[in-house]
């Protein structure tokens, strides 16, 4: 087993409990039925997030923050637009489909990509409701297409790393109305499929995310950590564990109305990693329902 991220030092220990902590929390109280979040038929959201990272840093392969090499500047915008839609009673539809500007520079040159990202889809469903059973529990499974090739060339930064992704898990959610209090989140595995032409297998990935928030009058507020952790890759028939990516990161919001939904103001804060970016991103975003009746 490698010692990734969930099962290294003491504190990368800690973060590991966020999921059991999350699951005390959601048993100790109780379950009405307003607080399963899974859309009914014919109604559903649309959330718009940008994303913009502009950095000198990152966690090396030692989970070290350190200087990018050759005094290197990655510059990352990100648009992610997520519909969400319920199909059934108890089902509902995720797609999500990002828009990328990725520029990287060093001594040695500058390099820009611009285009579209991997989609995403996910089926979510809530089994207990079927058997009468009010406790907000569902499971998830959805699957990454890549939108292009994975380009092996120093000059040209890829949007993808052209393979296919499957990935299954459990959410948990509690509202404590009347309060405007909220607390959920998921922990779920990622199956990498193996990228056949350049003979790469970017390895599994064990993931968590665990959120909550309120309103003050007419402001939201929410705070969001969220990790994943990375088996090692295999390249080229060889296991590399230098290669393995880590993260885990928090993700404060502050949300304001705005016509027929809410605006959003964030960051998203990188904490530990291993072969990732270090620096933070300035999150905007907007939010609203939507229903066909």
């Amino acid at each position: 087993m490698t010692r990734g991220l969930w099962w290294g030092g003491p504190s990368l220990r800690v973060a590991a409990a966020w999921p059991l902590l999350l699951v005390a929390l959601l048993l100790s109280g109780p379950w009405p039925a307003a607080a399963q979040w899974v859309s009914a038929p014919g109604e559903g959201w649309v959330q718009l997030s940008v994303y913009h990272q502009f950095t000198r840093t990152e966690f090396d392969r030692d989970r070290d923050r350190d200087d990018l090499e050759n005094d290197a500047e990655a510059i990352n915008t990100v648009a992610f637009l997520t519909l969400n839609a319920g199909l059934l009673p108890g089902v509902d539809l995720w797609a999500q489909v990002p828009w990328q500007r990725v520029e990287f520079n060093d001594v040695l040159q500058n390099r820009t990509q611009t285009g579209f990202g991997d989609t995403r889809v996910w089926l979510r469903t809530a089994p207990l409701g079927y058997l009468g059973i009010d406790f907000p529990l569902a499971i998830r499974g959805g699957v990454k297409f890549p939108v292009s090739d994975f380009q092996v060339d120093s000059e040209i930064i890829s949007l993808t790393d052209g393979q296919t992704d499957w990935e299954v898990m459990l959410e948990l959610g509690h509202s404590f109305w009347p309060r405007s209090l909220w607390v959920s989140g998921w922990a779920g595995y990622r199956w990498r499929e193996e990228n056949d032409e350049i003979l790469r297998e970017f390895g599994n990935q064990a993931f968590f995310l665990i959120q909550g928030g309120g309103r003050a009058g007419p402001i939201g507020y929410k705070l969001v950590v969220e990790g994943f952790d990375g088996q090692t890759p295999t390249i080229e028939g060889l296991q590399i564990e230098t290669a393995e990516r880590e993260l885990l990161q928090v993700a404060p919001t502050l949300s304001y109305p705005v016509g027929p939904g809410h605006a959003e103001l964030g960051a998203q804060i990188p904490l530990l990693g291993r072969n990732q970016l270090a620096g933070p991103s300035l999150v905007v975003g907007y939010f609203t329902e939507w229903s066909a009746f």
